[in-house]
């Protein structure tokens, strides 16, 4: 039996999560957190063999976690769950010592296969973010990996819509449209909204 504890502060990703993973047999959900401390506290006394782990948290974020947790409990085997494709927070969780990289809407059956990958000590990429780190360790132009839910971002930014208005039109949080800007910044390699726009009608992105 593999013991898993989830962390997200989304109580909706909680229970999805526990439901995809109720069906799977071999899988034991131990515990579920909504915040940092309260994981940190509670693996003092049990540590589980697989911790999902969300990134993008108030307070103490899945990064800090992640750094935390390897070095005090280097036993656990850790999977990353975020939103967006972020190739930088990618990098720093690997780094960390995640084993798994996974986007929230994976399916039932990635999501169990990742539990067993790490669990056997072996690391597990989302494929659409494994194929993103491997070109850019080939050096392949960042403007080629923009996804297509940048692209349609980034087009929004050139229309003079906030981060609000994004938010609101594609049904998004705004912490994710957030995420999906700065992530734009540093693909695009520019420093602000101005320098999105230009870089984007110049390249044709948009």
């Amino acid at each position: 039996m593999i013991k898993v504890a989830i962390i997200d502060d989304q109580v909706i990703i909680l229970n999805g999560l526990q439901k995809i993973l109720a069906d799977a047999k071999h899988i034991q959900v131990t515990d579920v957190f909504n915040n940092g401390d309260l994981l940190l506290e509670t693996l003092q006394i049990s540590q589980p063999d697989v911790l999902l782990l969300d990134i993008q948290m108030p307070g103490k974020t899945g990064i800090e976690l992640a750094g935390i947790i390897s070095k005090k409990y280097p036993s656990i085997k850790m999977i990353a769950l975020t939103n967006v494709d972020v190739l930088t927070q990618m990098k720093q969780m690997l780094q960390k010592g995640c084993l798994g990289y996974l986007l929230k809407d994976v399916s039932p059956e990635i999501l169990v296969k990742a539990i067993d990958t790490v669990h056997n000590g072996e690391q597990f990429l989302h494929e659409e973010l494994k194929l993103q780190l491997l070109n850019s360790l080939s050096g392949q132009d960042n403007k080629q990996l923009i996804t297509r839910r940048e692209k349609e971002i980034l087009k929004l930014i050139v229309d003079e819509n906030t981060n609000q208005d994004i938010a609101g039109k594609l049904f998004l949080s705004l912490r994710t449209v957030e995420n999906h800007r700065n992530n734009l910044l540093q693909k695009l390699s520019v420093k602000n909204t101005a320098g999105l726009v230009k870089v984007a009608i110049q390249e044709g992105l948009v």
